[in-house]
């Protein structure tokens, strides 16, 4: 099963790298007035500049010829110069990939954290205080979006009670905000998964004659009951783990994090097309192998699902 999976990544990143290449186009940005004007503040470029210009990055040859020119020089490492700071792109995009990625582990493990065990005690106790509290919790936690939840943790942690630092990358207070605002989306959708596998499972015949065995309920509840629970969470923790990763937009710009986010805003905002190209590969790169090692994991965990897969 891995094998075939990692058969097709290739196949996946060549399709994306296809979309990615035709981004200006079908988005209608000139390459060659974003280049002249982070160059030259004109207005209207002059034809013989911009002409030298698309020869320079051969933008004159046939668009086939761009892009196997342009994936070549992607598998050999090469992303090109950035536009704005005329430098390459290959060490902004790692050094920007190294701080998103400890930022969305963070938030990854918190969420967790939080999510699992109080979906496992809501289910343990369905109706009781817990489980309302848990559902009323997990819903607002859905609902209410970034945008809106950063400001709000800012006035009150940083501002109001002055216990976090509201800005900047570095130290390890720097990080709860931040780590704090983007673990919450998935640790309310976390509990609502696990509350309801949880809840399932522990009505099955097999956690029934765990019971009847004599085993105590936290016995079952967590080698028994929570293990296969967990199925659901596991699958989409890949999925978690990408979309935190490209997500952070919104909290890398409010916190001020110079993460993959934030490179990925200041790219967009001044039309620098080899950063852009280069995040976004890099966000579906990362999907495809984080989906990969969230499938071996839940088939670690559910043997059912170990038995199902074709040999």
């Amino acid at each position: 099963m891995i094998i075939r999976r990692l058969v097709s990544v290739p196949a996946v990143v060549l399709a994306a790298s296809v979309l990615i290449f035709l981004l200006p186009r079908l988005t209608g940005v000139d390459t060659v007035r974003a280049v002249l004007r982070s160059r030259v503040a004109e207005a209207e470029p002059d034809p013989v500049v911009a002409a030298r210009v698309a020869a320079e990055l051969g933008l004159d040859r046939p668009l086939p010829e761009q892009f196997l020119r342009w994936f070549g020089h992607v598998l050999t490492g090469d992303l090109g110069l950035s536009y704005a700071t005329r430098t390459p792109v290959a060490p902004q995009l790692a050094s920007a990939l190294g701080v998103s990625a400890v930022l969305t582990t963070l938030a990854l493990v918190l969420a967790a954290a939080i999510g699992i065990p109080a979906g496992v005690h809501a289910a343990r106790r369905r109706g009781g205080l817990v489980d309302r509290v848990v559902t009323v919790a997990s819903v607002l936690g859905v609902a209410v979006p970034e945008f809106i939840l950063a400001p709000v943790l800012v006035l009150l942690l940083a501002v109001a009670v002055p216990l976090l630092p509201a800005l900047g990358w570095g130290s390890p207070a720097q990080a709860v905000l931040p780590a704090l605002t983007l673990a919450t989306f998935p640790a309310a959708l976390a509990a609502q998964l696990t509350r309801a596998e949880t809840a399932d499972v522990l009505s099955r015949p097999h956690v029934v004659l765990a019971r009847a065995k004599g085993l105590t309920d936290g016995v079952v509840l967590w080698r028994h009951a929570a293990r296969l629970a967990l199925t659901s969470v596991t699958s989409l923790s890949g999925l978690f783990f990408a979309g935190l990763l490209s997500g952070a937009v919104v909290v890398e710009v409010v916190f001020a994090v110079p993460g993959l986010g934030r490179l990925l805003y200041d790219a967009v905002i001044g039309q620098d097309l080899p950063v852009v190209q280069a995040g976004l590969l890099a966000v579906v790169l990362i999907a495809v192998l984080a989906a990969l090692a969230a499938e071996v994991l839940q088939l670690a965990l559910d043997p059912v699902a170990r038995a199902s897969v074709p040999r």
